[in-house]
């Protein structure tokens, strides 16, 4: 999981390099309150969204409209109203935290147990992401999938419901 967690979130940069870095600087991602039944800009013409799967296997599915021919990935996690923590290094934002998993964290890519893993749902099926999460561009019905295991060969999350 660690591998596949730092391939997804450093193949851009660094392709396929293992980290084990400490002293980045973390940030708090924060949107608006969270969404209940609707979308965050339900009367925005596209969505996305960005569906979290927990370790224990519960789910979460927040949807975000926009405006433009597409929204990047930062801008949908800011704006979805899921809590993430974030630490930055030389490659670019790592996701260390996720709807308050882990509760609490000494590093964000833990040595042994589970990690976040990111997947890219752009048409219909899940895939590896081949970068981090902000610089992936995201296009009407596609979604950011998150998933919280030690499994290194981690499947993706369930599709959105609302697709």
């Amino acid at each position: 999981m660690r591998k596949h967690l730092i391939w997804a979130s450093a193949t851009l940069a660094l392709a396929l390099v293992s980290v084990n870095a400490c002293g980045g600087s973390p940030s708090i991602g924060s949107g608006p309150a969270s969404p209940t039944s609707t979308c965050v800009n339900a009367g925005a013409p596209h969505f996305a969204y960005v569906v979290v799967q927990h370790q224990a296997g519960t789910t979460v599915q927040k949807c975000v409209g926009f405006t433009g021919d597409s929204i990047d990935g930062s801008t949908l996690m800011d704006q979805s109203g899921v809590e993430f923590a974030t630490q930055t290094f030389s490659f670019g934002k790592a996701v260390c935290q996720i709807d308050k998993e882990p509760a609490k964290y000494d590093k964000c890519f833990a040595d042994t147990g589970p990690n976040w893993s990111l997947f890219i749902d752009a048409g219909g099926s899940w895939t590896a992401a081949q970068t981090g999460y902000t610089q992936v561009t995201l296009h009407d019905k596609d979604a950011l999938g998150w998933r919280y295991t030690a499994d290194q060969n981690a499947s993706p999350p369930p599709l959105p419901k609302s697709k």
